[in-house]
């Protein structure tokens, strides 16, 4: 499907800034899913979880989206790709396989999974709800490291993907914590069909970034853009007071934080390229807000 081309205020050309995000059900009517993500203001969309051998349903939902002028821009694959169980993680990692497969019939951007955790329950540093990508010590360590690398490179040699990207979430206390650590990452991997996805939320491991997200997107896309496929929307507020030093952030929608959106989409279109910006974690009023902000950022950047 042939992009659409703008100009911005600047008399930059640009391709077409690509939106989505979840609040939307698929029901099993391709038709009904493009045409709902239309009449909700989004251009782009997350793969819907349906099988591999359903190859009508696959096509229609082609057919459909290309007919809107939608994209697919993500899938997910959110297990733990690295459990210690060697029952689950077989089963996990044929998920995440399974997943860039279809992502890749879709003509999906990207499939974004967490390579996961060595932790389980009951660890001290483990977090009562994320048993599947949970701090552990051994995460950021060297084998860590490698273990992340080693489960790419197996997700995309089982699969080949021609048009979609297999890529790794920033996650504070996995291996993709930083965008250094994350080239780093890339390199190591060393396959074509690996890419860089982008949370700029979840970069902020600190005050200092926080105080400064827009210069810290900025360095980001300076050193990750010709990987870059696709990228999340969420916002942050720091909480702190008297009697506490401690550091800690609420998830808040685009627009309600801290984090620098003319930054954001202004370095997304900078790309030249349609690479999507895709809301998650909040209710449906909490996305019409949210895509409303961005919008708003976007259309007064000049970038839509």
């Amino acid at each position: 499907m042939a992009a659409a081309r703008q100009q911005n205020q600047f008399g930059r050309l640009f391709m077409t800034f690509r939106l989505g995000g979840y609040g939307i059900e698929y029901g099993g009517d391709p038709e009904a899913y493009a045409r709902a993500h239309v009449e909700f203001g989004y251009n782009a969309a997350y793969m819907p979880n349906i099988k591999l051998e359903n190859r009508d349903e696959i096509a229609a939902l082609v057919k459909s989206f290309a007919a809107a002028d939608l994209v697919i821009a993500e899938g997910g694959a959110w297990k733990n790709l690295i459990a210690h169980d060697d029952v689950t993680r077989k089963a996990n990692l044929e998920y995440a396989v399974h997943q860039l497969a279809l992502a890749d019939e879709l003509g999906a951007g990207a499939i974004v999974a967490y390579h996961g955790t060595v932790g389980h329950p009951g660890d001290p540093w483990q977090l009562s709800d994320n048993y599947d990508y949970g701090p552990h010590p051994d995460n950021q360590s060297e084998a860590g490291f490698q273990r992340a690398v080693d489960t790419a490179r197996y997700v995309i040699d089982m699969v080949k993907p021609k048009r979609t990207k297999f890529s790794l979430e920033m996650v504070p206390w996995l291996v993709t914590d930083t965008p250094e650590n994350y080239l780093k990452l890339l390199k190591a991997i060393d396959r074509p069909q690996f890419g860089a996805h982008i949370d700029a939320a979840n970069m902020v491991i600190s005050p200092r970034l926080y105080f400064n997200t827009g210069k810290m997107i900025q360095d980001c896309f300076a050193l990750l853009g010709p990987w870059i496929v696709s990228c999340h929307a969420k916002d942050l507020v720091m909480k702190g007071g008297p009697g506490t030093i401690s550091f800690h952030l609420d998830e808040v929608v685009p627009g309600e934080g801290n984090l620098d959106y003319q930054a954001y989409v202004t370095e997304i279109a900078k790309l030249g390229r349609e690479v999507p910006l895709m809301l998650e974690h909040f209710d449906v009023p909490g996305y019409r807000r949210g895509l409303a902000h961005i919008k708003t950022v976007a259309r007064s950047t000049g970038v839509v």
